[in-house]
């Protein structure tokens, strides 16, 4: 097939900080195209968008429903392929649902859905239609991610025994939404966010990154969540005890109002025979830490790594690789997926292009959503997740 992937976007225009690393992580390989969107609830600003990207102004509409059915109604040379949603969270389900139901494949941003229901009906709709859905869980395309997912499978460490996983920012240590600020005005708004703030928004971040670098999964857990900022609906910061599946144990800290903290995701996982630590503020570095050798520093772009990060590595050692490239390997290995499946080509079970978060991982950060929220209001009893 001689042609690039096509896409439409669901919201990401004009103002909207997060389209915009969608649609740089989908042009990074040269393998996918923007060909048209949806990028506004106002239609208005949505043409606006269209003509920022150069689009074909018959190929930008004012709505997701608009988009799906003309699209759907295009000869199959032109009409997309796929549709991307950047929207807040309210709007990934019915945005969903009208692709998938319209025979498009879906790239979802995080969380999946607004609740727990949502995903598990969406999950319903993914099975009935066949379609891929994705999910942009991104730290989980950092080449050394992968490599430490390898090292615990392979058993290098050993059991594993313990997980600590830390996901601080400070961007909200004030009442940031009240100045009309737009990132920070729909995170804080029940009414767009769902039941969680921070958990919802970074935390879910964390959990993933817990569950698929160690291939274990969250049992149950106790959720201690806290609005401190004065006036603000939703927590903007958690503290949690983890039970894994096969009897590790785990801390989980997401927080919005550590006063200087940036983006410092961080993740430790502990086992009979090592541990392994990786930061997002030094992505290009692993710590391969031993109980009866010196510690090992891994770095990106060497021989000595295995298949699964080489094949998320685009420079050589030393040239950093960082958030946008990461984001880009689940863009890669999606449109792989659409293009296997475009060509009917099966997928071998260790080919990259299957290596990206599904719904099933959305379906489970859904349930952690909700559990963490009824543990809190339950003085942080433990809480099984529903899935």
């Amino acid at each position: 097939m001689s042609r690039k992937i096509r896409y439409a976007m669901v919201g990401g225009g004009r103002g909207a900080f997060i389209g915009a690393v969608h649609r740089i992580a989908a042009n990074i390989d040269g393998q996918i195209e923007l060909t048209a969107g949806a990028f506004s609830a106002d239609p208005a600003k949505s043409k606006a968008s269209g003509a920022d990207f150069f689009l074909d102004p018959a190929r930008v509409y004012g709505s997701f429903d608009e988009l799906v059915k003309k699209e759907a109604a295009l000869p199959a040379d032109q009409r997309i392929d796929f549709v991307a949603i950047v929207t807040p969270n309210h709007v990934h389900f019915p945005a969903a649902k009208a692709a998938l139901e319209h025979g498009f494949h879906v790239l979802s941003d995080k969380p999946a859905t607004f609740d727990l229901a949502e995903a598990k009906a969406l999950a319903a709709i993914v099975k009935k239609t066949g379609l891929l859905y994705g999910l942009t869980h991104n730290y989980t395309g950092y080449p050394l991610v992968k490599e430490a997912r390898d090292m615990i499978a392979a058993g290098k460490l050993g059991k594993i025994r313990k997980v600590v996983v830390e996901y601080p920012q400070g961007w909200l240590a004030t009442r940031l939404e009240a100045s009309g600020q737009k990132q920070a005005a729909w995170r804080t708004d029940p009414k767009k966010s769902g039941a969680a703030g921070c958990i919802g928004d970074i935390g879910t971040h964390a959990e993933n990154l817990a569950e698929y670098m160690t291939g274990l999964q969250i049992s149950e857990l106790a959720a201690d969540l806290t609005s401190f900022v004065k006036g603000r609906k939703l927590d903007d910061d958690g503290n949690l005890l983890l039970r894994f599946k096969g009897g590790a144990k785990g801390v989980l800290h997401s927080s919005q109002i550590s006063v200087g903290e940036e983006n410092n995701l961080n993740i430790r996982v502990y086992g009979e025979k090592g541990g392994l630590e990786w930061h997002q503020n030094e992505p290009n570095t692993l710590l391969a830490k031993w109980i009866d050798q010196p510690m090992q520093v891994l770095r990106t772009g060497n021989g000595y790594l295995g298949k699964n990060a080489a094949a998320a590595t685009r420079t050589p050692p030393s040239h950093p690789e960082g958030y946008l490239e990461a984001f880009a390997n689940i863009y890669k290995n999606f449109a792989g997926a659409i293009r296997a499946r475009l060509e009917k080509k099966k997928l071998a079970k260790d080919d990259p292009a299957n290596d990206y978060p599904k719904i099933e991982d959305g379906v489970r950060g859904m349930a952690f959503i909700e559990a963490v929220v009824k543990s809190s209001k339950a003085n942080a009893a433990w809480t099984k997740l529903d899935v």
